[in-house]
């Protein structure tokens, strides 16, 4: 699958029936303006399941709306899983199942985005029917009806299939230069000076970066599953061939035009900044 066939493991709004914006739960902070529980609409959501401040979210106090992404979940719960109901003309009961069936179906869609990534690269073939194998059963488990879905033990399954990923991980990351690799998973690297850092082939599973400044640092096949990268500073920086990058992680960073990204994944609106001419 190429990067342009990952297009399906990203989220349509347009396809949605609002799902993110009542299933998840909402802290008045940084990324946002409001308190709200789980299962109560966003106030700012209309009556068509639309964001009514969608092209002013930034400035109206919701930048963490900007950074989510559902890996398609949205769209297969709402159209797939229950048949385009929507959960304002269902039961109580049936609405608090499709709140619960989301964020499941998110994790199952993230997992297999991280497969689909893991069999893109050639360096890991000695893995890639095993990879399948984990990849169709994933498939299987977004299919299964809502009820299934809810009680579905996710935890478990993406367990056994951790190892899988880490494999995947040192077999791709072999071929940067050996004296180049960092091992950093974990660490805790929050605001940390690594401007122009050589973090080719760097397992950075887990780390925090946050508020990192990263510009022009080399994480070329870097591994960075689970990375907390919220405001760290990519401009410059190269991620070709990043390992499990998502749109979420870049979304929360700061990044530029000159960000060399991997071709799966897109330039935040949020990074380029207008032109004079264009002011």
């Amino acid at each position: 699958m190429s990067g342009d066939g990952r297009d399906a493991l990203r989220a349509d709004c347009t396809n949605c029936l609002g799902l993110c914006c009542v299933a998840l739960t909402l802290t008045a902070s940084a990324d946002f303006a409001i308190d709200k529980d789980a299962g109560q609409p966003c106030p700012n959501l209309r009556d068509d399941f639309r964001c009514g401040i969608h092209t002013a979210l930034r400035p109206k106090g919701f930048p963490g709306c900007t950074v989510y992404d559902c890996f398609g979940a949205g769209q297969q719960v709402s159209l797939e899983t229950y048949g385009g109901h929507d959960w304002r003309s269902s039961t109580p009961a049936t609405a608090a199942q499709m709140f619960q069936v989301f964020p499941v179906m998110r994790q199952l869609r993230e997992l297999q985005w991280y497969l689909t990534d893991a069999l893109e690269r050639p360096a890991a073939r000695s893995l890639h029917a095993e990879l399948r194998r984990a990849l169709e059963a994933t498939e299987r488990h977004t299919a299964r009806p809502a009820v299934d879905l809810a009680e579905l033990d996710v935890a478990s399954h993406r367990g056994r299939t951790a190892p899988l990923l880490r494999r995947t991980s040192i077999l791709v990351r072999a071929a940067a230069p050996r004296r180049a690799q960092r091992e950093r998973r974990g660490a805790e690297l929050i605001g940390a000076r690594l401007r122009g850092a050589n973090l080719h082939g760097a397992d950075l599973r887990g780390a925090y970066l946050i508020a990192a400044d990263l510009t022009g640092a080399d994480l070329r096949l870097a591994d960075v599953i689970g990375a907390d990268l919220r405001d760290a500073d990519l401009s410059d920086a190269d991620l070709t061939g990043c390992l499990f990058l998502t749109q979420t992680q870049l979304n929360a960073a700061k990044g530029n035009e000159a960000t060399v990204l991997p071709p799966a994944l897109k330039r935040p609106t949020h990074w380029i900044v207008p032109s004079a001419a264009a002011t």
